[in-house]
């Protein structure tokens, strides 16, 4: 008899409909598996297993409930098992962001995107690991803790989602919702073999997120396959007046069915670059091949300015990170360190509770907003921002989607880039333009490398093109197996 973690989550749902299992018994089997597996990952930083039982028996009654008189459809999440990014507020949960300086945080409200699933009746199994402050590719920065990847112990996950993309690879979640700032979905979607969704900025709203860079930030959502996130994303998804950055489009119905004529692939040369290992370009050429096999067409496209995205990135990201955590002084939220006066009281806190790479972004980004320095780097890289987003508009004009690499790499060593934070940041050089175009973006399986270790490539779309996103990367999915390998743990 099959597992029930290893159900993809249309599969959990369609059981539970169907009456096979309970939503408890299924909560009780990824509880299970958390602490065998678990130890040896650390993906979660925080379990919430009797919060999980009480939702699982309260989706078991709406089940049992369910006598179809009314004819109303049961919500498509309902006792399903879910995880969260610890940057995603749950109230009366510890919500650290993987920081000292948030130990033992307990938020008075719940995210907006979190409720929304709590409203469908999703089961929250507890909180997954993240780089401090989700500033980080690889899940080191952690104040608790490194996690590792389930195909390999030795590699990272991949940041700064490394818990969540380590969580739905090896089972012990059905999906979770994750961060998005410079490609923080993506990568460790890519590098632990799942699929990762990047929505276009303002279609999910971030009440209830905690704040890196707020021009940057997107939630996003990690499953095993495109299919498996569709529900996610159309649950969390819409307008909320809570967010001034949520956008009042409507969304539309997504049909995944249907094949690929008359769709224009677009691939950009500046994504396929002296330094990308062989074996990711390979795999992502391959897989082009076969969309194109399945009706799309292939279509050479340039993104001038792409080599500019990173010090874009690293202007923007660290200046309006610098600003959002100026908020954690000791006096307001976590632990408060004592010093000899309140000066010396916030340096004692911010000094021993951040983190290194947390520090060091604050200082860069402090210096890039400082007096006679904003115009020279913050408002100059904002000029060329604008360039990039239209690098990305010029090119939507003929294409409907652009085909390209995640990462340069697949999963790296632990420890590879530890003395080393510019080799850090460049593996996020591919994904970095989408949050500054503020485009959405699919990644998902395309390959192995000789090492066994998973091959990711990415899919982008222009602005609420997230239908597009979805068909694409469902039609390449059900073409194909890479999605349905798991790790062997």
């Amino acid at each position: 008899m099959r597992r029930l973690t290893d159900l993809t989550l249309l599969q959990a749902a369609a059981g539970l409909r169907a009456g096979e299992f309970s939503a408890r018994q299924l909560a009780l089997a990824h509880l299970d598996r958390i602490g065998v597996v678990d130890p040896s990952l650390h993906a979660y930083l925080t379990l919430t297993p009797e919060l999980a039982l009480a939702q699982a028996d309260a989706a078991d009654h709406r089940l049992a409930q369910a006598d179809g008189s009314n004819g109303e459809p049961l919500p498509p999440l309902l006792g399903l098992p879910l995880a969260l990014k610890d940057v995603l507020c749950l109230e009366g949960v510890p919500t650290t962001c993987g920081s000292r300086i948030l130990e033992g945080f307990r938020p008075p409200y719940t995210a907006t995107a979190v409720q929304r699933l709590l409203d469908q009746g999703a089961v929250i199994m507890g909180k997954v690991n993240t780089d401090e402050f989700a500033m980080g590719s690889s899940t080191e920065n952690s104040a608790f803790g490194v996690t590792h990847n389930p195909w390999n112990l030795e590699r990272v996950p991949g940041g700064s989602s490394g818990g969540a993309a380590a969580a739905v690879a090896a089972g012990l979640c059905l999906a979770a919702l994750a961060t998005d700032t410079g490609g923080s979905v993506r990568q460790p979607a890519a590098f632990c073999g799942i699929t990762g969704l990047k929505p276009s900025y303002g279609r999910v709203s971030r009440f209830g997120l905690i704040a890196y860079g707020s021009s940057l930030d997107c939630i996003g959502a990690l499953a095993r396959s495109a299919d498996d996130l569709l529900p996610v994303f159309l649950g969390m998804a819409g307008f909320d007046p809570l967010d001034s950055t949520s956008l009042q489009e409507i969304l539309p119905a997504i049909e995944v069915e249907g094949d690929l004529r008359g769709l224009r692939l677009g691939v950009p040369r500046e994504y396929f670059i002296e330094g990308i290992h062989a074996e990711v370009e390979r795999g992502v050429r391959q897989a082009i091949e076969t969309l194109v096999a399945l009706g799309a067409e292939a279509v050479p496209i340039t993104l001038p300015h792409t080599d500019l995205a990173l010090p874009v990135y690293y202007v923007i990201a660290p200046a309006e990170a610098s600003a959002n955590l100026a908020r954690y002084d000791g006096i307001r939220f976590g632990p408060r360190l004592a010093g000899h006066d309140l000066l010396d009281q916030y340096l004692e806190t911010r000094g021993r509770l951040f983190g290194p790479e947390v520090k060091r972004r604050i200082m860069l980004g402090t210096y890039a907003l400082s007096a006679g320095y904003y115009d020279a780097y913050y408002g100059q890289a904002q000029k060329v921002r604008t360039l990039i987003k239209r690098d990305f508009d010029l090119a939507f004009a003929e294409v409907d989607l652009i085909a390209c690499p995640v990462a340069p790499t697949t999963a790296f060593p632990i420890g590879a880039h530890g003395d080393d934070p510019l080799a850090m940041y460049l593996e996020d050089v591919f994904t970095l333009p989408a949050n500054l175009a503020g485009v959405p973006g699919m990644a998902f399986p395309v390959g192995r490398d000789p090492e066994g270790l998973p091959i990711g490539m990415q899919l982008m779309a222009p602005p609420l093109g997230e239908a597009q996103l979805f068909r694409a990367t469902h039609a390449y999915q059900q073409a194909t197996h890479w999605h349905e390998e798991r790790p062997p743990l």
